[in-house]
């Protein structure tokens, strides 16, 4: 083991695959993240240690761990002094941000936050949302839930629940009525540690890796030979905001293409691409793209 480490927060539960497949295709290799709080990671450096994404920031706040992927939320409700290293645009279900919704069974009265005024709501991001209802001047009673809230919302007036797509609330009859707060992925970081050389040098390279992996995904890169009198034709049909790299070949009326676009268009383009005039055309997947 290195005499210089770095103690990283990797989360636990439901975030933890997504996390662990992020790193994967960053270039690190976690193993036992399943069975073990201690998992093995092919870098000596770094020591991951799992941790449920409630509690990281805590631990990062008081330096436990040096640096932890977490929620903007959890960082919001435990009010923790970290750094916000970088936002990181995965999650456990899609790439877009949670949202904490004040919900409703769908039968209930209650149409907007005001109707909860002296009624009791159930959430487990409690302070983030009393801070909401006072923020409103809206009297409530929140109640802090140990989980399976969806299931209290017939049981108090109202719950704070975590959603990204919906898909649970509908399954309970429940029904919107506001968006308390939305959240993405933070790496986060210890202050002193982020003051010290060797971490910040090493959280820097994570994060650089990680938005690589990031950038990477729903991306494909293309090659193809494109006769030179055929160029302004290809262009024409590449996405306008992709600078493409050209390369000469051997035969000085061709040269080779390679650009990145979006893995939705490429069903699109390369036909269109084949009736320009281009060949050899090959698309491959990529890992990390670093800006």
């Amino acid at each position: 083991m290195s005499e210089k480490l770095l103690k990283l927060g990797i989360p636990a539960g439901s975030l933890q695959k997504a996390t662990i497949d992020l790193f994967t295709k960053a270039g690190f290799n976690i193993a036992d993240s399943e069975r073990s709080f201690l998992p093995r990671i092919d870098d000596e450096q770094i020591q991951p240690i799992c941790l449920r994404a409630q509690e990281m920031s805590k631990y990062v706040a008081d330096g436990v761990l040096d640096a932890g992927i977490t929620g903007y939320d959890w960082i919001m409700e435990n009010e923790s002094d970290v750094v916000e290293v970088a936002e990181l645009a995965y999650s456990k279900a899609t790439s877009k941000p949670a949202r904490w919704v004040l919900a409703v069974p769908a039968e209930s009265k209650i149409t907007k936050p005001a109707d909860l005024q002296g009624r009791i709501v159930a959430t487990e991001l409690a302070n983030v949302t009393r801070q909401y209802f006072a923020d409103k001047n809206i009297d409530v009673k929140v109640e802090f839930s140990w989980g399976a809230t969806e299931v209290k919302a017939r049981l108090v007036d109202a719950i704070v629940e975590l959603t990204e797509t919906g898909t649970s609330l509908l399954a309970n009859n429940l029904r919107e009525i506001d968006t308390v707060m939305t959240s993405t992925t933070r790496l986060i970081a210890n202050k002193k540690a982020w003051e010290d050389k060797f971490k910040r040098e090493k959280i820097e390279n994570i994060t650089i890796l990680l938005n690589a992996a990031i950038d990477a995904r729903g991306k494909v890169g293309l090659k193809m030979n494109v006769k030179k009198s055929d160029l302004k034709s290809i262009f024409k049909i590449l996405p306008a905001e992709k600078s493409p790299t050209i390369s000469d070949l051997a035969d000085s009326d061709y040269v080779a293409i390679e650009v990145i676009i979006e893995g939705e268009v490429e069903r699109a383009v390369m036909p269109a691409l084949k009736r320009a005039g281009a060949s050899g055309i090959i698309t491959y997947p990529l890992n990390k793209v670093i800006h």
